[in-house]
This record gives structure tokens, sequence and C-alpha cells, in this order.
């Protein structure tokens, strides 16, 4: 009896947190929140942007080509998203201000200028989060999606049934933006289906 309870117990907790990060449980947890997503016109940071897009926050998408910026602008907004995007090279000085041509440059220094930017922002409307997204294949480039061999033996060796796609990472970035993560700061959440990740 005692077995049973326990296990019922773990079950309704499993569901609760199933359905808190699949967001069946509240609407709009990042309503009133504005979302400055970069490079967001593809790939993992249109999935991002889509994401808190649908979970209540005005979102601003951008990317260096305008071209691009319109198409997701659009794609988006055409869901019903609200959405706006803007042309941003975070590598061009310029384009910041409105981070520059060295990896370093563009992974630890861009960051901490883009969130110098934003926080006196944040601090007026009384909050926020800043979530920083990169990518393992700029620590370890793996092209496994060009190489049906090579994703199947990784696939293998993870005991894993596929590779991640770009909305994957989506609901973390959503949940760390929303209250319920705001006692959590400065930890590393790693979405990787095990792979081996940790710096």
């Amino acid at each position: 009896m005692h077995k049973a309870g326990l296990l019922d117990l773990c079950v309704r907790a499993w569901n609760s947190v199933r359905m808190a990060s699949s967001g069946m449980t509240r609407r709009d947890p990042l309503a009133n929140k504005v979302a400055l997503v970069t490079a967001s016109t593809d790939g993992i940071g249109f999935a991002i942007a889509r994401r808190l897009a649908q979970d209540g926050a005005h979102v601003v998408v951008s990317s260096r080509k305008q071209q691009n910026v319109d198409q997701a602008v659009a794609r988006l907004q055409g869901e019903g998203l609200s959405v706006t995007g803007t042309v941003c090279h975070v590598g061009k000085a310029e384009d910041r201000e409105r981070l520059v041509a060295t990896t370093l440059d563009i992974n630890v220094k861009a960051p901490a200028l883009m969130t110098k930017a934003v926080v006196p922002e944040m601090e007026k409307r009384g909050g926020g989060s800043v979530v920083t997204v990169a990518s393992i294949a700029a620590f370890s480039p793996s092209p496994f999606w060009m190489d049906k061999e090579k994703e199947e033996r990784m696939k293998e060796t993870l005991k894993i049934r596929r590779l991640g796609e770009p909305e994957d990472c989506a609901g973390i970035v959503s949940f760390l933006c929303s209250e319920d993560a705001s006692y959590i700061t400065g930890e590393t959440v790693v979405v990787g289906g095990g792979t081996p990740s940790r710096l």
C-alpha cells in the first residue's frame, strides 16, 4: 500500500512537471515581458523567439540581413504572435547600439556588452532575465546532419532515438525567462540528449 501511494505521488508530480513544461497549466507566463533574441531568424534562435512569443512575450528578432528579419517577422506575425524585428550584426558597434570580428568578441565580449546595454532597461521595468545560448558545435563541431552514418553512430552511442531539434532548446529558454525560474541564477543548462558537453 505504501509503495502504491508513493508511486501515485511520483506519477502526479511527473504529470505536473510535464504539463508545466508544455505550457498546459498556465497561459502566457511571459505576458508583459519583452524579449530581444539575437540571431533569431533561423534554427535555434528562431525556435526560441517563437516559443517566447507563444508564451506571451513581445519578441524582437534580429539578424544581419534585413530580408531574413522581414521573413521571420512575417512568419511569426502570421501565427498571430507579437513580434517586431531589426537588423543587428552583433559584431558591429553601430548595430549593437541601434559585439566584433573574433570568436572571443562574439562569444564573450558581445554577450557582456549586450547585457550591459539591456540591464538599465530591465531595471526600469522592475526585472528581467538574460539567457545566453551557445551551441556545443561552437566548442566541438560535429556536422552529424551531413553524414547519416555518423548520425546513426552518435544515436547508438548515446542510446537515443533522434538528434536534437531547435525546438528542444526553446522550452527551457522560455522557462528561464518566466517567473517560475526567478530563483535560478548563474546556472548552465545543457540541452544535449546526453552528448558530453560540460566544459
